[in-house]
């Protein structure tokens, strides 16, 4: 005899009206994640949201005791603000969200990149919460500091992301590279990028600003996390900031290399590990006010690498963080969020 689920566990992602009626355990990129948590005995379904049935999702949702949500910020000219008003209202009435909005708000924002820059992951970032700002003070670090990297609050595929530098010998002139791919370097006028980034500042928005890592082409590396430790890495050859080969933006040459997995005991990789789970991580709860069982199931931080120490040693500065749609994950990480689901609806239970 089948044991009762000890829990009822929602998957959400974006589609469309078709995938969601099409939408089962199998057929998708979460399938590893609804098998780890059928072996749990979570009782798992999909939940495909698209904003012309989200009565429809909402009635799915209210019957289930969490959900687990992959939404970008931004897909296809669509935001979250009508799912996140919902996920809200959800959370409010007892449902177990993950991430829920408020934490996303939190550290799922290019903000955290100034608001952490003191933990040890962080670089010579400043924050502009007004066009006229950015216009006043962003030119004369520009000047004095060599390319920077403006970001857009919030975004996701390099949207909003902008290598900037000052074009050689034609004052007032800047060369701006976006972080889409796809993307070839532009000049014009300083004062004419800016302006561009007008729309930023809409809704409360803000702009981040950091110098550029010159070791940009050593790759990035992506500590994906489950709630506060470690489940594994990736590390990719990235070609965002980086201007295309002569072949063209498009070309095969201009392509990232592929994400490369490792496992979290992989030994390159041990001293960032420490870092993040002993120091990090909980200084970064601690500033947020936040406790291990609001810290999202699964969330990423990805980092570049900084300038070596002056014994060849590398170091790390944090370029962004993940938890709205941290996918793909690595072979271990759908066992951790299955175990952590369990251990998250057991608490939930209790209140």
């Amino acid at each position: 005899m089948t044991a009762d689920p000890i829990g009822r566990l929602a998957l959400l992602w974006r589609g469309d009206l078709e995938a969601r009626r099409q939408a089962t355990s199998e057929n998708n990129r979460w399938h590893k994640i609804f098998a780890e948590l059928a072996a749990q005995n979570i009782h798992a379904e999909p939940c495909v949201y698209c904003e012309e049935a989200a009565d429809e999702v909402r009635e799915q949702l209210r019957k289930v005791d969490g959900v687990l949500v992959w939404v970008d910020p931004f897909s296809d000219g669509r935001t979250r603000f009508q799912l996140d008003a919902m996920l809200r209202q959800l959370a409010s009435r007892g449902v177990w969200v993950s991430t829920h909005p408020d934490v996303t708000m939190k550290i799922g924002v290019k903000e955290v990149l100034y608001t952490t820059r003191h933990l040890g992951w962080g670089t010579d970032t400043h924050l502009y919460r007004t066009l006229e700002a950015f216009k006043d003070e962003f030119p004369h670090r520009l000047s004095a500091d060599g390319a920077r990297v403006i970001k857009q609050n919030r975004g996701n595929g390099g949207q909003g992301v902008w290598k900037v530098e000052m074009s050689p010998g034609n004052a007032g002139e800047a060369v701006v590279l976006e972080g889409r791919r796809g993307s070839e370097p532009t000049v014009l006028s300083l004062a004419e990028f800016m302006a561009s980034c007008a729309g930023y500042f809409a809704d409360n928005g803000c702009v981040i600003d950091q110098p550029f890592q010159e070791r940009l082409p050593d790759g990035m590396i992506r500590c994906y996390m489950g709630t506060d430790k470690v489940v594994g890495f990736g590390h990719q050859l990235i070609k965002a900031l980086i201007p295309p080969p002569p072949q063209g933006p498009n070309s095969p040459e201009a392509q990232p290399g592929p994400r490369i997995m490792h496992p979290a005991t992989a030994p390159q990789f041990q001293p960032l590990r420490s870092k993040m789970e002993a120091e990090w991580v909980p200084k970064m709860m601690q500033l947020f006010g936040l406790t291990r069982d609001v810290l999202p199931i699964i969330w990423d931080a990805d980092f570049l690498y900084g300038p070596r120490t002056s014994d060849g040693a590398d170091t790390y500065v944090l370029c962004e963080i993940n938890v709205s749609s941290v996918m793909p994950i690595p072979d271990e990480a759908p066992a951790a969020i299955a175990r952590l689901a369990k251990q998250r609806l057991a608490l939930f239970s209790k209140k």
